[in-house]
């Protein structure tokens, strides 16, 4: 997909254009659903409110969920439709930073659509994408939503879940895995049951976890520091604050 907008860099809302422009081509490749449309309106909607800029208490999560990921035993990036249109050079980045897996895991899950981002996700550098197979299932949910991988998140410890809906993430959460969250509204379900909700637009989410994880690669104390230091629940408040008031 092609990142070119016909609205100049010097547009006031260039990078907010550039991020609908990748939603609808990743609908006319069979990659995003239209549900997905707006779901990326609503997240905008949060982004605007946020100042459209990585808060504190974001960076702060971003660093905690890349110590996560590298003290893992076995670590899962779950891609969704908007994830994968959005950064599917940054996951794998990410990925190939700290030997986390990739897994397309999807709410309308079709074998298209799963072809198609494996596929993409491939064309952006991955070596290999969990998410075809599906032979394992999360408790608690029914239907195609409730598949996963044996292999991948349904053997992981840690899963990333950018832009997950909420009775997924919280069924996730149930079996015991440690949930990193990428959601704009720290209201949402998905933000409140995670242990690492990092309240941040995922394009600048996933390169900041991404940053993250190469600074503390080598240092497992530094990893620790920022696990302890990190509090969820005034991670969620400050995002709230930096909403509802501009702070």
């Amino acid at each position: 997909m092609s990142d070119e907008v016909e609205v100049p860099e010097s547009h006031p809302r260039y990078e907010s254009l550039l991020t609908r422009h990748r939603i609808e081509a990743g609908v006319d490749r069979g990659i995003t659903s239209r549900q997905g449309l707006i779901a990326q309106g609503r997240g905008e909607a949060y982004d605007y409110l946020l100042g459209e800029r990585t808060i504190e208490s974001a960076d702060r999560a971003e660093r905690a969920a890349a110590a996560y990921i590298l003290q893992a035993d076995h670590a899962v990036i779950s891609v969704n439709g908007n994830a994968a249109a959005l950064v599917p050079g940054e996951l794998v980045e990410l990925a190939e930073a700290t030997g986390a897996d990739l897994e397309v895991n999807l709410f309308n899950r079709t074998e298209e659509r799963i072809r198609a981002i494996a596929e993409y996700l491939r064309e952006h550098g991955a070596e290999a994408v969990l998410g075809l197979e599906a032979d394992g299932r999360i408790p608690g949910l029914d239907h195609e939503r409730a598949k996963v991988d044996a292999d991948g998140i349904g053997d992981a410890d840690v899963v990333l879940v950018p832009l997950e809906d909420g009775d997924r993430a919280e069924a996730l959460g149930e079996m015991g895995k440690t949930e990193l969250v990428v959601d704009l509204n720290p209201l949402s379900r998905s933000a409140q049951v995670a242990t690492v909700p990092i309240i941040d637009n995922i394009v600048r989410a996933i390169p900041n976890v991404t940053a993250h994880a190469r600074e503390l690669a080598d240092d497992p104390e530094a990893q620790r520091d920022a696990i302890e230091a990190f509090d969820a629940d005034e991670a969620l408040s400050a995002a709230e604050r930096a909403i509802r008031g501009g702070e």
